[in-house]
């Protein structure tokens, strides 16, 4: 943790490569987030691009080094909702055919789209508390100070959430 806060004290201070270093610690995480917001391996890593961005350039507001993950994290998910939104506004011409050729092969193909498909029927705000409850393993007040929200907020939002995906995957089950 110490290793951290300097590498991150160095960053504030112009160190490019110290910078460098603690992205890239945390450079898997960040994909993997942005991955469950986008669904494709392209729109992902536009993401970790602009996150990588966005935190180089805005490095001197983090004011708490410790939080560097919680902070990125925080920057991933705004940056992936955020191309969502504009996202929607774009009109895709890619025919139904060129979709199937496409298609890579993944041995995780039903269990990766199983719960693709059940996360969808929550809400954003939903999603990135499941998420880092779930994924990140944070904590309830890592959740609150991440997403800026009250400490209540974020565990009636992952109770909420948790219904729908209980309620989500009975419905599954039942056509399955």
């Amino acid at each position: 943790m110490n290793r951290i806060i300097r590498l991150v004290k160095k960053a504030q201070q112009g160190d490019d490569q110290a910078f460098l270093k603690i992205f890239q610690q945390h450079q898997e995480d960040i994909y993997r987030m942005a991955f469950v917001y986008m669904k494709n391996q392209e729109d992902a890593l536009d993401v970790v691009q602009e996150v990588a961005y966005q935190s180089f350039k805005n490095i001197n507001t983090l004011k708490k080094p410790e939080y560097f993950k919680t902070w990125l994290m925080k920057i991933t998910i705004n940056c992936a909702i955020n191309t969502i939104n504009k996202n929607k506004k774009v009109v895709q011409l890619k025919s139904k055919y060129e979709e199937y050729m496409s298609a890579e092969v993944d041995e995780n193909i039903p269990l990766s789209l199983s719960l693709q498909d059940v996360m969808e029927c929550l809400q954003e705000d939903e999603k990135s508390v499941v998420l880092l409850r779930f994924y990140q393993t944070y904590t309830f007040k890592e959740i609150s100070q991440s997403l800026e929200i009250p400490l209540g907020t974020a565990k009636s939002i992952l109770y909420r959430a948790l219904q729908k995906l209980r309620k989500r995957l009975e419905e599954v089950e039942f056509h399955e």
